[in-house]
């Protein structure tokens, strides 16, 4: 594929170009990079929340059968990326067409910015904390460092995101491990863990819709690394490796870590053990390896809005906005609207599934050449469908209301696209 329209130097990222065979990397490095994504804190904390309400084997169960279907969805879309070279924003164009995709790219690359500045805020909060600073002035401060320092790898991009995981996932590893070893030490090992009994009350699709929803809008921007992948093979096992096995993980140390020591925080428990340095390592690791993702998402968007080929001044300009959420205390009421666009942005990776299947299983059009319908009218119905279906089930608690609207909006693009197939007949 040659490279499509826009102004300036190629990216090394290639945000609206087709990533080209010679930049396409290995299953090993694709694998590192979303692992620091999925190794994230508050899916810790989730893992924490489910854990309180069943006893270990039911745990497992359901630890599994969530990170199942989050990782079989981010699997699905991430092999896509990895065969069609293109990032989320750019797949939106086939699926909604040149003006379309602009709501797309606002919803994810505007998501990506909140939650940069609530990770930010975290960070600072955390950090002050353990180092006993005290005040809203040093917490600022450490918002602006964090928030300019987690931008950094972003803006070089997947090289600079692959250097940090590198060193960090494995670190990460180790210490969740040592702290596992320890709950069940605490609890009087695999005896004292079996038995444990719940704390709260939770039903397995509650604790599913808890587990996916933990990623099911950042596992929906997967192909802006998969597209990386040297074969749509390697994308697929990227994202099942990061978004089930990892995932897994994360819940399941957030989880031991509670029953066992009654903090719901993986780092406050290192701190109660006296390893406040250790803890401030795991924090910055955790947050900055996920974090920088983040901004990495919100500069691709940024970047097929404006259709340049840079996404950095979009990184340096998502940084700058979160950080004064971060800073401002915005953030503090953000957190209840992110979690609502975490139901109804999933459905935009269901429309693209659909559409993929439905018309270009045998090889994607070239962007550069490619002339984009200004919007696809019944993909744009399929998610509106798909997205009123999802908030429907949060609000009646019936189902999974991500995978709902993953699924819905999935069979609603097919039957559309079928339906106009046989009308052109």
């Amino acid at each position: 594929m040659t490279a499509s329209t826009g102004s300036g130097d190629v990216d090394p990222d290639y945000p609206i170009d087709p990533v080209p065979r010679h930049a396409r990397q290995s299953l090993f490095s694709l694998s590192v990079v979303l692992l620091g994504f999925t190794f994230f804190t508050p899916t810790m904390l989730a893992g924490a929340q489910v854990g309180a309400a069943f006893e270990f084997w039911p745990l497992i169960g359901v630890l599994l059968l969530g990170s199942v279907v989050l990782g079989s969805y981010v699997a699905i879309i991430g092999g896509i990326g990895a065969r069609t070279g293109l990032t989320t924003v750019m797949m939106c164009r086939y699926a909604f067409g040149a003006k379309g995709s602009k709501l797309s790219s606002l919803l994810l690359g505007g998501t990506q910015v909140g939650w940069y500045g609530v990770t930010v805020a975290t960070l600072a909060h955390l950090v002050a904390q353990a180092a006993g600073w005290e005040g809203d002035g040093a917490q600022r401060l450490l918002m602006v460092a964090g928030g300019a320092a987690m931008g950094v790898t972003a803006y070089f991009g997947y090289r600079g995101m692959y250097g940090l995981s590198i060193v960090s996932v494995p670190l990460l590893l180790v210490l969740a491990g040592w702290v596992t070893y320890r709950s069940f030490d605490e609890v009087g090992g695999m005896s004292g863990m079996l038995d444990q009994r719940p704390t709260a009350t939770m039903s397995i699709a509650v604790a599913v819709t808890i587990i996916v929803g933990t990623f099911a809008s950042g596992g929906t921007q997967a192909p802006n690394w998969t597209r990386f992948a040297r074969t749509p093979r390697q994308g697929l096992g990227a994202g099942l490796i990061a978004f089930f096995v990892g995932q897994f993980l994360m819940l399941f140390f957030g989880a031991i870590g509670a029953i066992a020591f009654g903090q719901p925080d993986f780092v406050l428990v290192l701190f109660d053990l006296g390893l406040v340095a250790w803890g401030l390592v795991f924090l910055v690791g955790n947050l900055w390896t996920t974090n920088d993702n983040t901004a990495y998402n919100f500069g691709v968007a940024g970047a097929e809005i404006a259709n340049t080929r840079s996404k950095k001044p979009f990184v340096i300009g998502g940084v700058i906005v979160g950080t004064l959420l971060a800073v401002t205390g915005i953030y503090d009421n953000l957190v209840t609207y992110l979690v609502w666009l975490g139901i109804v942005i999933p459905p935009i990776g269901g429309v693209i599934i659909g559409d993929w299947w439905a018309r270009w299983r045998g090889g994607i059009p070239d962007p550069s050449t490619f002339p984009f319908p200004s919007v696809r009218w019944g993909n744009v119905a399929a998610y509106a469908l798909a997205a009123l279906v999802a908030k429907a089930s949060d609000q009646w608690s019936w189902g999974i209301p991500p995978v709902n609207g993953i699924v819905v909006a999935v069979v609603a693009t097919v039957l559309l696209s079928r339906l106009r197939s046989v009308r052109l007949v």
